[in-house]
C-alpha cells in the first residue's frame, strides 16, 4: 500500500499564522513608535530605548496574548472530547446513525454512509467524531505552547529590523529611512507569507505594505502634534 506524503497547504497554518502575525506586528508597531517618537522631536537616543522598549513589551505582550488566546480553545476542544467520549459510551447507536447522516449530508448513499460509520467507529470511534462531528483534528489541534513561543520569536526578529535601522540611520533622516525599509521588510513578509500559504503573492504584498503605510502615517501624525504642543 502507498503512503500519502503529498504536502498541503493547511498544514502550514498553525506556525504559519503565529509567525505571520508575530513578525508582522513588530515590524510595524516598532517602525511606528519609532517614527512617532521621533517625530515628537525627541533625541536619537530616546528613540532607540523607546524602540527597545516597545521590542521586549511587545514580544510578552504577543506571548501572553496567543498563550491565553490557544489555550482558550484548547480547553473548549478538550471540554468537546470529554462530552463526545461520554455520549460514545451511553449511546453508541445514536452516535453512530448521527455520523452516518453526516456522510449522507456530503453526498453518499445512505447504505455507504452507514457502512463507513460503522467501520470508522469499530477504527477509532472519538477521533471519527472528533474530525467529521466536531472538526477537530491533529493538524489544526490547538497547542498554545508553540503559539505564544513562535508569535514572541518572530515579533522580536520583526521588531529587531526597524530598530537596527534606525541604529544605523543619521538623525536628520531616521525617519526618512525606517519608514523606507520598514515598508520594504512588510512588503517582504506579505509576499514570503503568501508564498508559503499559496496565495497570491503580489496581492500578500500589497495588502501588507498599504496598512503598513497607514499605520506609520497616522503615528507620525499624531508623534507631529504631539511634539507641536509639548
Amino acid at each position: 500500500m502507498l503512503s500519502h506524503s503529498e504536502r498541503h497547504y493547511a498544514e502550514r497554518i498553525g506556525w504559519l499564522r503565529a509567525a505571520v502575525m508575530g513578525a508582522n506586528d513588530g515590524i510595524l508597531s516598532t517602525a511606528s513608535l519609532i517614527m512617532g517618537v521621533a517625530a515628537a522631536s525627541a533625541t536619537k537616543d530616546e528613540v532607540l530605548i523607546a524602540g527597545v522598549a516597545g521590542l521586549v513589551s511587545g514580544a510578552m505582550s504577543m506571548a501572553a496574548g496567543e498563550y491565553v488566546s490557544v489555550s482558550s480553545q484548547a480547553d473548549s476542544e478538550r471540554a468537546d472530547l470529554a462530552r463526545e467520549r461520554r455520549e460514545l459510551s451511553e449511546k453508541p447507536e445514536f452516535e453512530r446513525d448521527e455520523l452516518a447522516g453526516i456522510y449522507v449530508e456530503r453526498g453518499l448513499e445512505p447504505a455507504l454512509a452507514r457502512e463507513v460509520a460503522v467501520q470508522l467507529m469499530a477504527h477509532d470511534a472519538l477521533s471519527a467524531h472528533a474530525r467529521d462531528e466536531l472538526g477537530i483534528s491533529e493538524l489544526g489541534s490547538a497547542r498554545p505552547i508553540q503559539a505564544a513561543l513562535t508569535s514572541a520569536l518572530t515579533f522580536a526578529l520583526g521588531a529587531a529590523l526597524p530598530l537596527l535601522t534606525a541604529l544605523a540611520s543619521p538623525a536628520s533622516q531616521l525617519s526618512l529611512i525606517v519608514a523606507g525599509a520598514s515598508l520594504a521588510f512588510l512588503a517582504a513578509m506579505g509576499g514570503l507569507a503568501a508564498r508559503v500559504g499559496g496565495a497570491a503573492v503580489a496581492l500578500g504584498t500589497v495588502r501588507v505594505a498599504l496598512w503598513g503605510a497607514l499605520a506609520m502615517a497616522a503615528t507620525t501624525a499624531v508623534g507631529s502634534l504631539f511634539g507641536a504642543l509639548v
